[in-house]
């Protein structure tokens, strides 16, 4: 009975991936926001340094998923990790 409780205390201070929002960063150079997750997806717009965009999620070691504005319209798509300083 002891062992149950430490396990789910130990986990209560934890937040899922499904807890967190966006988070926004700056893109360090400029990049290109895609339609997918390949150089040969289509392009939806180019970001500018220094432009913030709100990271959705860390897709995979080379893409995130980013929510952009630009307009006024909001565009969710895929830029390289590289666009980003590391944190």
């Amino acid at each position: 009975m002891t062992l149950l409780a430490s396990c789910s205390a130990a986990n209560e201070g934890r937040t899922s991936k499904a807890d967190r929002g966006p988070v926004a960063h700056n893109a360090i150079v400029e990049c290109i926001l895609y339609d997918g997750m390949t150089k040969t997806s289509p392009q939806l717009t180019t970001v500018a340094a220094g432009s913030e965009v709100q990271v959705m999620d860390t897709v995979d070691a080379y893409f995130v998923k980013a929510r952009v504005t630009r307009d006024g319209k909001v565009m969710n798509g895929y830029m390289y990790r590289t666009c980003f300083p590391d944190r």
